[in-house]
């Protein structure tokens, strides 16, 4: 697992637990049974490299990664700057900044920037086959990054958790008994299916609100 070392030294001991091993051997499998595996190899493990542990002051919890061709990198919601077409969530994601911030959508769907200001984009799921939505799902990335979020609620210093959809507030739902410092704020997930329950949430500005009062420098939201 290719990791920024203080996501490593942090999760050491859970990387040499026996089920670990096993998920990378089931992943092993569908690569050698010639399957499609989203995203890359290489890109499986991107939030951890982008946003090192001890930087992290927001978490925006995804459910798997995107499932058609090149567009998952490794960050939650997030495409890579060559592909051109929004996916729908996305957009919505992007409908929802404008309104609370006044931003105007942005040329690319990389989140990156974000990424790279202490915002972690966590999938609860790394990998998916092609055109297959939650197909590894129950093969224990849930577990991993149950431990991922627990690891960063055990934080002292006060982050932001936006738990947007079920998935990602069933995740998040022991967050405030390990820390009431943080801010947990939640919505309806960004899909078509319901974005009537996340427009309006406002959850960038009263993220950069509690940053600021946390003594923090807020993220700047705006994309090239």
């Amino acid at each position: 697992m290719k990791m920024e070392k203080s996501w490593r030294s942090r999760l050491e001991s859970e990387i040499s637990l026996p089920y670990v091993q096993q998920l990378k051997e089931f992943l092993d499998s569908e690569l050698k049974a010639g399957k499609l595996v989203y995203p890359p190899q290489e890109k499986i493990f991107s939030a951890f490299l982008e946003t090192p542990f001890d930087q992290v002051k927001v978490v925006i919890v995804g459910q798997d990664p995107y499932h058609g061709e090149g567009q998952a990198h490794g960050l939650s919601f997030s495409i890579p700057e060559e592909i051109k077409k929004l996916p729908p969530s996305l957009k919505n994601i992007f409908k929802e900044l404008h309104s609370d911030l006044g931003i105007p959508a942005p040329q690319t769907g990389c989140l990156t920037p974000w990424a790279k200001q202490g915002v972690f984009l966590l999938n609860a799921t790394l990998t998916v086959l092609a055109g297959e939505p939650k197909s590894h799902f129950g093969r224990g990335w849930e577990r991993f990054t149950d431990s991922v979020i627990r690891a960063l609620a055990e934080k002292q210093d006060p982050i932001v958790f936006l738990l947007w959809g079920k998935s990602a507030q069933d995740k998040g739902e022991k967050i405030r008994e390990i820390n009431p410092n943080h801010l947990v704020l939640t919505a309806a997930h960004p899909s078509p299916y319901s974005v009537t329950g996340f427009f309006g949430c406002r959850h960038f500005s009263k993220a950069n609100e509690f940053l600021v009062k946390s003594g923090k420098v807020p993220v700047s939201w705006e994309l090239p």
